[in-house]
């Protein structure tokens, strides 16, 4: 399995807004999601070994950590076409399978995506209460192959230093997975 790794995102980037679409076809403004506390974007995809292996934990720091004050938005910016197990039929079975219970969207134009830097799957952000970037990296050290114990530590330890009104460790490990699927003749720059 190909893997990528994402590169540094200059902390103090704006989350910007976009239209993108949920499983059924109604069209969310991301602003409209936002709550008043941090944000985690996460970028996932159904069919990306490197998710399957964080999906039900994801799920699960998404519901403690909302519990907190943060928003939790997943967003699939694969091409739908290519990769039909990213569409909305793959969208709603993983949301089950995962019992995630935070919106699930997609980029289709890839425009969130480039807009943020986004370049795997998972792609993790996390963004304070004004809107500006203080963390992407990592779920946690662990991998699909890799062996190391699953627990979210990276992702924790961000969402706790933004809670705590402080910078995120700067230690923390870079997003690593599947490559963003880009649709066919689309070229990022």
């Amino acid at each position: 399995m190909a893997t990528t790794t994402s590169p540094p995102t200059p902390l103090g980037s704006p989350l910007p807004d976009a239209e993108l679409v949920d499983a059924a076809g109604a069209v969310h403004s991301l602003r409209g999601l936002l709550g008043d506390g941090p944000t985690l974007l996460a970028f996932v995809s159904n069919h990306c070994p490197y998710v399957q292996h964080i999906e039900v934990a994801l799920g699960e720091v998404a519901a403690e950590y909302r519990e907190r004050g943060v928003t939790t938005i997943a967003v699939v910016s694969n091409d739908p076409v290519g990769y039909p197990q990213d569409g909305p039929d793959g969208m709603r079975e993983q949301s089950a399978r995962s019992a995630w219970d935070f919106p699930y969207l997609r980029d289709q134009e890839h425009a969130l995506a480039l807009a943020v830097g986004a370049v795997c799957t998972p792609d993790l952000f996390v963004y304070d209460g004004e809107r500006r970037l203080v963390h992407r990296g990592a779920f946690d050290a662990s991998s699909p192959r890799n062996g190391a114990p699953l627990t979210g530590a990276d992702l924790r330890a961000a969402l706790d230093a933004v809670l705590a009104g402080g910078p995120a460790p700067a230690d923390l490990a870079p997003s690593l997975g599947c490559g963003i699927k880009w649709s066919e003749g689309f070229a990022p720059e």
